[in-house]
C-alpha cells in the first residue's frame, strides 16, 4: 500500500500506528495520574482503554513498561474482550520491561522489580518480582539491607554521568572503584 493510503487508512482509523506517547495525549483520553510521576520512554498505557488506568503520586516506571486493561483472548470464547481496570499506589517503582495485566491492584510504596509480569494484586509496603510476579519480602527490609550495602559501597555525583558530563577518565575510575561490586550514583 502506498503511503498516501496509509495515510487515509490512518485518518479514518482503520490503521493503528504504533509510537512513543506523551504522558499528556493518555490523560487527554482519560488515564488519572498523580503528582510528581517519572514515566520514562518508552512506555504503553493501553491506548484503547487508558481511562481505567490509575497511577497515585510519586510514581516511577523504568522504561519499557507496560499496562494492559483488556485481555482479547476471550473474544473467541464469549464474543467480546474482557476488560479489568489497573489502579496503581503511590510511591512504587516499577522496574524496566515490565508488564502490569488487567484487572491488578498495585498498593503504595511497592517496588516490582525489572522484568516482573505482575497478573495478580501486589500488597502495600512489599518487594514483589518474576514473572508471574510474587512477594519477595518488605519494602522497608529492601531499604534496610539497600542502606547498609550503601554505608559502603563507593558512591559518585551527578557529574559521574552521561547527562552531568562523565569524562573518559572517570568513566575509567567508576569502573576501578566498582570492580565487580557495586555502586551508586546520585
Amino acid at each position: 500500500m502506498s503511503a498516501s493510503g496509509l495515510l487515509a487508512r490512518a485518518k479514518v482509523g482503520l490503521l493503528y500506528l504504533r509510537g512513543r506517547r506523551s504522558v499528556e495525549w493518555y490523560v487527554e483520553r482519560g488515564l488519572r495520574v498523580g503528582e510528581r510521576c517519572e514515566l520514562e520512554q518508552p512506555f504503553e498505557l493501553d491506548p484503547s482503554h487508558c481511562w481505567l488506568v490509575e497511577i497515585g503520586d510519586d510514581v516511577t516506571f523504568a522504561p519499557d513498561v507496560h499496562v494492559i486493561v483488556h485481555d482479547a483472548s476471550t473474544k473467541r470464547c464469549v464474543g467480546h474482550t474482557r476488560l479489568a481496570p489497573v489502579r496503581i499506589g503511590s510511591r512504587v517503582f516499577v522496574g524496566a520491561r515490565t508488564t502490569i495485566l488487567p484487572g491488578v491492584r498495585i498498593g503504595d510504596d511497592v517496588l516490582i522489580g525489572a522484568g516482573s509480569v505482575v497478573t495478580r494484586d501486589i500488597p502495600s509496603g512489599t518487594v514483589a518480582a518474576g514473572n508471574p510476579a510474587r512477594a519477595l519480602g518488605t519494602l522497608e527490609s529492601y531499604y534496610a539491607r539497600t542502606r547498609e550495602r550503601f554505608a559502603t559501597a563507593p558512591q559518585f555525583e551527578r557529574a559521574w554521568t552521561v547527562d552531568g558530563g562523565i569524562t573518559a577518565a572517570m568513566r575509567a575510575e567508576m569502573r576501578a572503584r566498582i570492580g565487580d561490586g557495586e555502586g551508586f550514583v546520585l
